[in-house]
C-alpha cells in the first residue's frame, strides 16, 4: 500500500480497478483547510493522462509494472512476436498495441514488453537505433541554407528528415521517442 501523501514521479498504483501512473505531483497546503496532493496520472494501459486531487492519508494498493528485455523476432499479419533471451518463448503483440516509435524497431532488436499481472500491454523500443538510408534524393552543392533537410527512408520503411549531405546506403543514428536524426552512425 502507498498513501498520496508518498507520491513521487513514475509511482504506479491501482485506483477503482485502473493501473495509474504518476507524471506529475504536487503537495499543496493551503492557508485554510487540509493539506492535499494535486497530481497528473497517466493510465498505463489505455494512455489517458488525468489531473486529480487526492488527501494525503488515503491509501492505495502498489502496481508493479514488469518491464522484460525480449528480441523482436518477426511479423505474421497484424502479431508481432517476441522472444524473451532466458526462457526462448515467444510473445504475441497486437499491431493496435505497438506504439507510433515501433517503426524504427528492425528484426533482432532487443525492447522492453511492459506487462501488468501477466498480460502484456506495450512496448518500449530501444531510445536510439542506427539505421540504414535505403532511399534519398542526393544533395546538391550549394544547398548550404541552415538547418536544411530532406526525406530519407530507412531500412525499416520509416520516413525521417534528414541533412542535405546524408546519402543512399549511410548509416544514421535516430531518436526513436521524437523520430529525429542524430547523426551519422
Amino acid at each position: 500500500m502507498i498513501s498520496a501523501g508518498d507520491f513521487r514521479n513514475g509511482v504506479t498504483f491501482e485506483e477503482d480497478g485502473q493501473v495509474l501512473q504518476v507524471v506529475e505531483f504536487q503537495h499543496v497546503k493551503p492557508g485554510k483547510g487540509a493539506a492535499f496532493v494535486r497530481t497528473k496520472t497517466k493510465n498505463v494501459i489505455t494512455g489517458a493522462v488525468v489531473e486529480k486531487s487526492y488527501n494525503p492519508t488515503a491509501k492505495f494498493p502498489t502496481a508493479f509494472i514488469e518491464r522484460r528485455d525480449m528480441e523482436y523476432s518477426y511479423s505474421d499479419g497484424d502479431l508481432y512476436y517476441f522472444m524473451d533471451n532466458e526462457t526462448y518463448e515467444m510473445t504475441p503483440i497486437a499491431e493496435a498495441d505497438l506504439p507510433e516509435s515501433f517503426k524504427f524497431v528492425k528484426e533482432n532488436m532487443v525492447c522492453k514488453i511492459l506487462s501488468y499481472k501477466g498480460s502484456v500491454f506495450g512496448l518500449e523500443p530501444p531510445t536510439f537505433v542506427n539505421l540504414q538510408v535505403t532511399q534519398t534524393d542526393p544533395g546538391f552543392a550549394g544547398n548550404t541554407a541552415t538547418n536544411a533537410t530532406k526525406p530519407a527512408t530507412v531500412e525499416t520503411g520509416a520516413e525521417i528528415k534528414v541533412p542535405l549531405f546524408i546519402n543512399e546506403g549511410e548509416m544514421i543514428q535516430i531518436d526513436t521517442r521524437t523520430g529525429e536524426y542524430l547523426g551519422r552512425a
